[in-house]
């Protein structure tokens, strides 16, 4: 019986066989060696320089030259194939060559064909034989150069080739728009063509350089500019939109989004220029449009060369080490090569995450997770005693402002209580450099929370007044996605339809990233002398509502049709703006461009307010708000409390 050449079986057997062989040529391919074309050169030099004579004289004219062309020849077999080695040309990878190989390759070329010529032209005048012809240099040169590189870059197409046809074109092919015809969209434009299993059809870039204009960028065509983005999107009807600007502005990348939102096509970034390399974008490296791609200034960066040389080799205690700040103090610590990191926090679950990572992602790092509460002295004492560390970095602290404001004894326990026993021991066991993290709401405080902190920042002062060491505080604004603040709040709130709560429409706050709050951290650790309070350029103030709009329509949704926003009046402790600084308060740029430093309060007498935090501790102790509330009020002196 015939067999059913319609079954499923028998239609992918075709398929199969072509799978194997491009298998086959594929393992052949990639085995391939250099003695192969060194062998094929041997024929093809002397062919290449026989074909130069043929082309110049005609077959006719060869017998009157033979003893040129004799001479040619074996130069020719002699010669070439030895400045080619000389060259490194058989020590290539050609199935993989690039254009550093065809810039070497048409130097070796030229170098023999001088050499060829030169010697040619010495022993036909020693000899007395005809002269060589002198546009026969140019025409091996020619034969020469298409005899060794056809071999080699057909072998770079057969790789392509072959390695194309190893990725199944995916059913459904996603329409992409590269914004960018530079180094970084051209990579990806390169990724996108040599693999068709991406499942990615590139349909042109866009470019706001009037040079590039109806030019081709690896073969693909510069449609139009940003401004023309919807209008690309909706007649090429593109699925994605890769924004490979690694420079680009907030602003520029704000104008995107809302283009491709617009158009209702999917906005993907490549993060910034640490993801070039070698010239190579992964496509993997593109993320969702985040909101830190949004902020109203540029990310700032610091130098951390000086940061590894204060930390490495040392004994690092981080408090607060499972939270947001902390947990990213002691990524960015590790890559110092402490040589031990302690991290401290009161919540087992964070420390346990936290110290996982760390001792997957550095295995060699000597880690040490730490239970315990900075309001306990005595456990920090065993601790000091029993690991003496050299440097600390303290976040531990309760930051919420509503929450402080019901739970005062709570914000002065751990606030006030817990940086004034860090500090002690600090002093005690000769600990060098201190880092508390302060905020921006330690400014002319109208909440609890921000008073305590203000509080904690003095105690800082006091005591690098009495010890003459580095110790300092860093105030900083709203950090972006750090837990419990207003980002994470929103999102919950976009993702079960809303409505997003806003307590003021002009309420605004400064913001920085996770990252560049730790970048803070760490740079006044070095910067420091002692008694400083250090603040990041955080540029223009954002508004909230204008934050919530952002996360709405980064979630692809519009406000006022899929989300609304709610606005509840402010909360207990709540101001409308935040400030950096106290009226009156000196304070000047550091060797970073980007940070402030202030040194208001240094080596001032403290006795009335020893005694005064002392009180303080007490009532809290005693669960006393109201007089907790009343001390609050003492020891924040009238310049530094709000205005009423």
């Amino acid at each position: 019986m015939a067999p059913n050449v319609s079954s499923p079986r028998h239609q992918g057997e075709p398929e199969t066989r072509r799978a194997v062989l491009q298998s086959k040529g594929m393992q052949w391919l990639l085995h391939f060696r250099n003695r192969y074309l060194l062998l094929f050169d041997v024929f093809a030099m002397p062919l290449a320089t026989f074909l130069a004579f043929v082309a110049r004289l005609g077959v006719a004219g060869l017998q009157a030259s033979e003893s040129v062309i004799g001479v040619s020849l074996l130069i020719s077999l002699l010669l070439k194939p030895l400045v080619f080695r000389l060259n490194g040309l058989y020590s290539h990878y050609w199935p993989l060559a690039g254009f550093s190989e065809a810039l070497r390759m048409l130097l070796a070329v030229s170098l023999a064909e001088i050499g060829q010529t030169a010697l040619v032209v010495i022993i036909q005048r020693a000899v007395g034989g005809p002269a060589l012809p002198r546009s026969i240099p140019f025409l091996d040169f020619l034969f020469t150069l298409f005899s060794f590189a056809g071999p080699r870059f057909g072998l770079r197409w057969l790789y392509e080739a072959l390695h194309r046809r190893q990725y199944e074109r995916p059913p459904s092919v996603r329409r992409v728009l590269i914004v960018g015809a530079g180094e970084a969209g051209s990579s990806v434009a390169r990724e996108i063509q040599q693999n068709p299993g991406l499942g990615l059809q590139l349909v042109g870039f866009v470019d706001d350089d009037p040079v590039k204009q109806t030019l081709r960028v690896n073969g693909v065509q510069v449609v139009g500019q940003l401004r023309d983005i919807s209008r690309i999107v909706e007649a090429q009807k593109v699925d994605q939109v890769l924004i490979a600007i690694p420079s680009a502005s907030p602003a520029v990348i704000r104008q995107i989004v809302d283009l491709c939102r617009a158009a209702q096509a999917e906005p993907l970034i490549l993060p910034g220029m640490s993801q070039l390399v070698s010239g190579r974008v992964e496509l993997q490296r593109f993320r969702k449009v985040q909101l830190e791609d949004l902020l109203a200034r540029p990310p700032v960066h610091t130098d951390t060369t000086a940061v590894r040389q204060l930390l490495q080799g040392r004994r690092i205690l981080v408090t607060g080490a499972g939270g947001s700040i902390g947990s990213e103090l002691c990524r960015q610590i590790a890559r110092c090569e402490p040589a031990q990191l302690l991290l401290l926090g009161h919540g087992e679950n964070s420390i346990f995450t936290i110290t996982n990572e760390l001792r997957r992602d550095f295995p060699d790092l000597n880690l040490q997770p730490l239970i315990a509460d900075i309001r306990d002295a005595g456990r920090l004492e065993a601790i000091f005693g029993r690991f003496q560390p050299e440097t600390v970095f303290h976040a531990a602290a309760h930051k919420h402002v509503p929450l402080m404001e019901d739970n005062p004894e709570e914000a002065v326990t751990n606030n006030v209580l817990g940086t004034r026993n860090l500090l002690e021991l600090a002093e005690r066991h000769a600990v060098d450099h201190l880092v508390m993290i302060s905020t921006d709401k330690a400014v002319h405080p109208s909440s609890v929370m921000g008073a305590t902190k203000r509080v904690a920042e003095r105690l800082v002062q006091d005591a690098a007044c009495r010890t003459g060491r580095c110790y300092v505080a860093v105030r900083f604004g709203n950090v972006l996605g750090s837990r419990g603040s207003v980002v994470p709040l929103f999102q919950e709130q976009i993702a079960h339809g809303g409505p997003v709560t806003v307590t003021h429409p002009e309420v605004k706050r400064y913001f920085m990233t996770i990252p560049e709050a730790v970048q803070l951290v760490l740079q006044a650790a070095v910067l420091g002398q002692g008694g400083e309070i250090y603040v990041l350029d955080m540029g223009e103030p954002v508004k909230i509502v204008d934050l919530a709009r952002d996360l709405i329509r980064l979630a692809g949704l519009r406000e006022g049709e899929d989300i609304e926003i709610v606005f509840t009046g402010l909360r207990p402790g709540e101001k409308l703006f935040e400030e950096l600084f106290l009226e009156g308060e000196a304070y000047h740029r550091t060797a970073h461009e980007k940070i402030f430093v202030s040194q208001n309060g240094v080596c001032e007498s403290a006795p009335e307010r020893i005694a005064q935090v002392e009180q303080l501790i007490a009532a809290a102790h005693h669960g006393d708000a109201a007089e907790v509330c009343q001390l609050l009020h003492t020891l924040v002196p009238p310049e530094d409390a709000a205005a009423a």
